[in-house]
């Protein structure tokens, strides 16, 4: 079709001040050309990121901000140079919706790294206008950013693997920790944590789940099929399970001591850093010198990986565990992330709620 560079309106539900309380918002979307796809939002996941976004947590919020970067929608129209995507089909979209396309990051196909990145929310686009999320009836988004989704997954499957799913895929493929018989640990078993250990168990790991309580063990072990639970605080344990994993996905968003974790590794093991958090974390150097450990970081995945861990969902039949709310109920769901009260992720049925009184 051709260019949609006439000017759209669209409603979503916006936070205006730290306090992070959402309400409806009606706005103007950016501008658009002939690369964008313009997208109905069926569902979009719920992330403890944009917690952090909408109170302000990380310093640099702007509002009104629409947050929600875990979209999947429908294809409602699509600009005259798109070729990958056709009108009616079910697509997603993540965190990044801009990038420079020169430097080194983008490059090699993990635009996640470049340094002009651009968010799909609490941002500005290249036109000057503030980027706005997935909360909200309509995107825009170009088709570089916008990811095919296999046949046979349900789209409220979907909404959670744009980011938490991905988060944990990308880091497993880059460091070499695909391959089957390894031992992983997760730390943290929220939403990025119970999609770490469906991947690990569906690469073949033995996943040992690692939280401050045994609070979720029997859901560990039982719903979710991981190999053994660690408690933290169980001196005993930990001692015994020391150097007996090849790495760690540290999924835990707030401030937490690295050594209890660093002495379960083996020899060149990773500790892998996914928590966003804004205090500095602290270590004591010969934990990681005696083992010639590492400790790195990894942020969600590129557009390739995205699509390469959907097909590997697809094929490995896997399924999520989600809570559908609608959008009103938002900012209770806010409420119930940051006490850790959902089991594992929200999804907003976006499509089905009614986003602002008629």
């Amino acid at each position: 079709m051709g260019s949609l560079e006439a000017e759209r309106t669209t409603v979503g539900w916006a936070a205006r001040d730290p306090s992070g309380i959402l309400s409806p918002y009606t706005f103007t979307l950016r501008n658009t050309g002939p690369d964008d796809v313009y997208i109905k939002v069926h569902y979009c996941g719920v992330c403890h990121t944009d917690v952090h976004q909408v109170k302000n947590d990380l310093g640099m919020s702007n509002y009104p901000m629409v947050p929600g970067h875990e979209v999947v929608g429908e294809v409602l129209e699509v600009g005259s140079d798109v070729t990958r995507f056709t009108v009616g089909e079910i697509v997603g979209a993540g965190l990044l919706v801009g990038c420079c396309k020169k430097c080194t990051a983008c490059q090699s196909d993990i635009e996640q790294y470049c340094k002009k990145k651009i968010w799909n929310y609490n941002d500005v686009y290249v036109d000057g206008k503030p980027t706005q999320g997935g909360f909200a009836e309509t995107i825009i988004v170009e088709q570089k950013f916008v990811v095919k989704i296999p046949e046979g997954i349900a789209p409220e499957q979907v909404a959670p693997l744009l980011c938490a799913a991905v988060t944990v895929y990308s880091p497993l493929s880059h460091f070499g920790l695909k391959e089957s018989g390894l031992r992983g640990g997760i730390l943290g078993l929220g939403g990025v944590g119970h999609m770490g250990v469906i991947i690990a168990k569906a690469m073949g790991h033995h996943v040992t789940v690692i939280s401050s309580s045994d609070r979720k063990k029997e859901e560990a072990i039982e719903d979710l099929g991981a190999d053994a639970y660690l408690v933290s605080s169980d001196t005993t344990s930990m001692q015994e399970a020391a150097d007996s994993l090849d790495y760690i996905i540290d999924t835990v968003p707030v401030g937490h001591p690295l050594e209890p974790y660093l002495s379960l590794l083996k020899l060149d093991g990773k500790l892998i850093l996914m928590g966003v958090i804004n205090t500095p974390l602290q270590f004591i150097t010969p934990m990681v010198m005696l083992g010639r450990r590492s400790i790195t970081g990894s942020f969600i995945g590129s557009i390739k990986e995205t699509e390469e861990m959907l097909e590997f969902w697809k094929e490995k039949g896997l399924t999520s565990m989600i809570e559908i709310v609608n959008m009103d109920y938002i900012n209770k769901a806010f409420e119930r992330l940051e006490k850790n009260d959902v089991r594992y992720r929200f999804v907003v049925d976006v499509k089905g709620s009614k986003l602002i009184d008629q």
